[in-house]
């Protein structure tokens, strides 16, 4: 006869748990909520938080704030360093598994829209060639994006029109040459790999502009620039991701000269905003999320809620 309590039976049947939207909607706060309803422990989707030391600019929770609750797939890269999708979906889903294994739920937090589908869903990655790589990178430092485009369109429209910034232009004629197949090819139906329940953060954009600008404004004054000077003997020049990350990038012109406090301080606040709304139309593209307005008062409640809707028979 099982002595397994209703609690414990409704976590063995929890599923998996994302909770997704833009940048300072507040899904830090949620996950942590959930986590203290559930037993859960958190797993970072924010590829900015993968890095030590970039902790004000990129809003990473402390971990005195955390309320004892463990976070995973944080803090694990240098800023010289770099990750691919396709590790993080190693990484992600081993995490997941650990948790599962351990009677908890896992809750995957972040808005970096496609680490989110790499950890949930049916989702193949292709190979890398390092030699090809490093071509097509030679290429677009000396010849520029405009150079890449035209010859993406050219292999795969679908992901011309689809990605516009260099890193990922360069990855989808890797993968063209490499394989043969358009990179917008690898992208499957929208598939878990698991039982998962995805749940969307968003409200009224003007307060979401309002609140960026005051987000981006107490990183300033919580010390982005010491924070970015303090990375630098660390390679965060050398690093090809860490020295792009909103704010850093701004901010390493104030201490080269290049700029002013206020000019980076505003371009980062429009930069985020662009950012966010990215993260929206991303996340708003999947019919599979369930979204909430962080202006309820029983978000709790009603995240809950949906929780146990997806529990399995």
């Amino acid at each position: 006869m099982s002595t397994a309590t209703p609690e414990s039976r409704e976590r063995s049947a929890l599923p998996v748990v994302a909770v997704v939207g833009p940048t300072g909607s507040g899904k830090s706060e949620l996950a942590l909520q959930l986590a203290e309803r559930f037993n859960g422990e958190a797993v970072n989707a924010d590829s900015m938080q993968f890095y030590r030391g970039m902790d004000i600019g990129t809003a990473k929770l402390p971990v005195g704030e955390r309320r004892g609750i463990a976070h995973h797939l944080m803090d694990f890269l240098t800023v010289r360093q770099d990750t691919t999708v396709a590790q993080f979906q190693d990484l992600a889903r081993a995490a997941i598994a650990d948790i599962q294994a351990r009677g908890k739920l896992p809750i995957l937090v972040g808005g970096s829209g496609l680490y989110v589908r790499a950890a949930v869903d049916v989702l193949e990655f292709p190979g890398t060639d390092p030699g090809i790589r490093a071509r097509l990178e030679d290429e677009l430092e000396h010849h520029g994006l405009g150079h890449l485009a035209v010859r993406l369109a050219q292999v795969d429209p679908v992901s011309a029109a689809r990605i516009s910034d260099g890193k990922r232009v360069v990855r989808a004629l890797e993968v063209h040459e490499l394989t043969g197949r358009p990179f917008s090819s690898f992208m499957p139906e929208r598939k878990y790999v698991q039982p998962t329940v995805q749940i969307g953060i968003n409200g009224d954009r003007a307060e979401l502009h309002q609140r960026l600008a005051a987000r981006v404004h107490g990183m300033v004054a919580g010390g982005l620039v010491e924070e970015v000077q303090a990375l630098l003997p660390e390679g965060l020049r050398e690093g090809r991701t860490a020295q792009k990350a909103l704010g850093y990038q701004q901010f390493l012109r104030v201490i080269d000269g290049e700029s002013t406090m206020a000019r980076a301080t505003e371009e980062t606040i429009v930069g985020t905003r662009q950012f966010a709304r990215r993260q929206v139309t991303w996340f708003n593209a999947d019919p599979r999320v369930h979204w909430l307005d962080w202006a309820q008062p029983d978000i709790g409640d009603a995240a809950a809620e949906l929780v146990r809707h997806t529990l399995t028979p």
